[in-house]
């Protein structure tokens, strides 16, 4: 399979911006947490761990709980 031209590409992706920008679209960018290094999945450990510890923990359990009943959604 051909590999596509660069300038064709850039031009099919000016193309599209340029019809969302006119429905009133706005490009953004948003970095988000790499859920899946191991950095994260450690902290993440370590941060449980604290949360389960807390005085606090059936409350804030609860409140878990309760904002994430979604129902039948």
């Amino acid at each position: 399979m051909a590999q596509p031209n660069p300038r064709d590409t850039r031009r099919r992706v000016s193309d599209y911006r340029a019809r969302l920008r006119a429905q009133g679209l706005k490009p953004i960018q948003i970095w988000v947490p790499d859920v899946g290094s191991r950095a994260f999945l450690e902290q993440a450990h370590l941060q449980s761990i604290a949360v389960s510890r807390s005085p606090t923990e059936e409350e804030d359990q609860a409140f878990v709980d309760a904002v994430a009943d979604w129902g039948d959604a």
